[in-house]
């Protein structure tokens, strides 16, 4: 049964269409996961859907007294108030049950301070309250915007498991694969203004979306050989006579109007690091206290080059606190930092620093470099821009008319063209989309430096990482080999905790660590394919004594096709009253057409083949 109902809706921001016509019903019981680069409005869809926000056309229509709470990306909050009160009096009901069921959640999710004013809370805790306020009150629908950010992955887990307990609607943007995996039955992308529908969770999805992408490519290079065979036809028929059938002549103009399937694009990043000497990052017995808090006790260790390191642990346990230690911006209590002389360290910090709103993006850039090295020689600040989706309309605008997603991203984009060799990534998928955090984790599977990386999304780490050190209590660092999965099985065989149930291992999002490929069978899987391009490379393309013919021919038997379903048409106005001969004409005519369609079919197949081989033989 449809709870909500988008029809035909438009939305526009200056001359940006982020909505073109879309519609779509969502069903009781739906888990939607919404996806879609930044920028393209999968913030502004919630909005609208919990009806925070006002379409330029259509509407959105929900079933009568349907209840929907809403979390958004950056939650405001009222003055003065009280953590506990706060969540509790986002309730419909309030009852005797209500505050402990607030504690609970808080606890739940971190948040032990619970008669404290909200303001005094950081950011990501201020967004675990506004979590646990909407999760308190039991509505028909839960609108999710970036749920999981600023959560660790015991918390993650357990919203998992609320969700999928949950028995109304969720929809929600998160960035995190692996949630999305566990939690959603849908998945909805918006992509240049349309809205396209997966019944898949993400790992489907992947699947469903890359079917639907190459049917669109075919369907274009069908379009297109058509239209070449209907350009030939009409020169042929200037010459040959007066007039031309206009049905012909009419989808002659249909497909020349026809559009090319819009193609998103990706972001290219490309190495602009700095060479490294033999010295790298040493850490010799650091420590470190808050008050009566140690978070850091006597941790030694020596980065090795080209090293991947996760660091995980529950919020607050002082894992921003180690890599701030490592940049130089907080001092250990004891022990020292060592950094090699050609060290150079780029810091990607959770939050994104303060940006001078009126500034515009490509200035923002400017101030790093002009021009930067990489492997394709000297690249403009401008360019740079280019390959992380700023176009040129966009370099020019303001730094303030950005979404956070995409300030994240320009963000991103400086500390790479600063060309450091050792990068420091506190919770880098925090407002990324998943497209950018994909080409980022393949950047890094090739970066040639340290990464070292704080975070929560468990995807990230077992793409990325080749060994976690985790934080397990009194400063106390574990180290675990590979990434989360492996070190979720670790732990769970180490303490008999069940901790590994946290870390799916999904059909389909097989993790390059753990994959169990050494450097030997990744090179045997690059040769076979190497062997196989070159084997189809030096197989000669040629028709067969059958199509030779077929193709000679093919074209006259289109033409008489055509002419017979006109004909038949005409017979079947001159026999409009005589219902019997109607049949029978109308079963002819039909039966012409699927001929048609399938001699078109073939005559696709054939002038590319044609073309195929002729470039063959232009190529030598």
């Amino acid at each position: 049964m449809n709870v909500l109902n988008i029809e035909h809706v438009s939305k526009i921001f200056g001359d940006k269409k982020i909505f073109d016509d879309i519609s779509y019903g969502i069903h009781d019981g739906d888990k939607i996961g919404i996806i879609g680069i930044n920028g393209t409005g999968k913030s502004t869809l919630l909005k609208i859907l919990a009806g925070e926000e006002e379409t330029d056309e259509g509407q959105v229509i929900s079933q009568n007294g349907l209840r929907i709470t809403y979390l958004p990306q950056m939650p405001d909050f009222p003055k003065g108030a009280i953590v506990q009160d706060y969540v509790a009096d986002g309730k419909w009901q309030k009852d005797w049950s209500t505050e402990s069921e607030a504690r609970n959640i808080l606890n739940r999710l971190g948040i032990t301070g619970h008669d404290v004013p909200v303001e005094q809370l950081s950011g990501g805790q201020k967004k675990r309250v506004a979590l646990a306020r909407t999760l308190v009150n039991p509505s028909d629908v839960l609108i999710l915007d970036e749920p999981t950010n600023h959560l660790d992955n015991e918390m993650v887990t357990w919203l998992e498991d609320y969700l999928n307990r949950f028995k109304g609607v969720v929809i929600m943007v998160t960035h995190d694969r692996y949630f999305l995996d566990k939690v959603t039955n849908k998945i909805l992308e918006i992509s240049h203004g349309k809205l396209y529908s997966y019944d898949a969770n993400y790992s489907g999805f992947l699947e469903l979306k890359a079917q639907r992408e190459e049917m669109e490519l075919a369907s274009e290079r069908k379009r297109q050989s058509i239209l070449r065979m209907e350009l030939e036809w009409a020169k042929r028929g200037c010459r040959a006579r007066s007039t031309k059938q206009r049905a012909r002549l009419e989808r002659l103009e249909a497909l020349k109007s026809g559009k090319a399937p819009a193609q998103d694009l990706d972001v290219q990043m490309d190495s602009v690091e700095t060479r490294m000497g033999k010295k790298t990052v040493e850490l010799h017995h650091i420590s470190k206290k808050y008050g009566d808090k140690m978070i850091l006790d006597d941790f030694d260790y020596i980065v090795l080059r080209n090293q991947r390191l996760g660091i995980i642990g529950p919020n607050g346990c002082g894992k921003s606190t180690l890599i701030r230690i490592i940049d130089g911006m907080v001092e250990p209590d004891s022990g020292t930092v060592e950094i090699g002389e050609t060290i150079r360290i780029g810091y990607f910090a959770q939050e994104v620093p303060d940006m001078d709103g009126n500034q515009r993006v490509i200035d923002y850039i400017r101030d790093v470099a002009e021009f930067i090295p990489t492997r394709d020689g000297r690249i403009s600040a401008s360019m740079m821009l280019e390959r992380f989706l700023f176009d040129s309309a966009m370099q020019y605008t303001p730094v303030a008319k950005l979404s956070g997603g995409e300030k994240r991203r320009l963000y991103l984009l400086k500390v790479l063209m600063e060309a450091p060799n050792v990068l420091l990534l506190d919770e880098p998928s925090n407002d990324l989309d998943i497209p950018t955090l994909t080409i980022l984790e393949d950047y890094l599977s090739t970066f040639s430096g340290i990464v070292i990386a704080v975070s929560h999304d468990r995807y990230f780490l077992d793409d990325v990482v080749d060994r976690i050190f985790a934080f397990e209590g009194d400063g106390r660092l574990t180290q675990y080999e590979g990434g989360y999965t492996d070190y979720a099985e670790a732990r769970a065989r180490k303490y008999g905790d069940g901790s590994g149930s946290g870390a799916p291992c999904v059909a389909g999002l097989a993790d390059k660590t753990s994959s169990g490929y050494g450097a030997g069978e990744e090179e045997t899987k690059k040769a076979t394919r190497k062997d196989w391009k070159q084997g189809q490379k030096s197989e000669k393309l040629k028709f067969s004594y059958k199509e030779e013919r077929e193709y000679a021919t093919i074209d006259e038997d289109i033409e008489k096709l055509e002419e017979k379903i006109a004909k038949l048409e005409n017979d079947m106005m001159a026999n409009a009253t005589n219902s019997v001969k109607l049949r029978e004409i109308m079963a002819d005519k039909e039966a012409a057409e699927q001929q048609l369609e399938e001699k078109m079919d073939r005559w696709v197949y054939l002038n590319d083949l044609a073309e195929k081989i002729e470039a063959q033989k232009n190529n030598g």
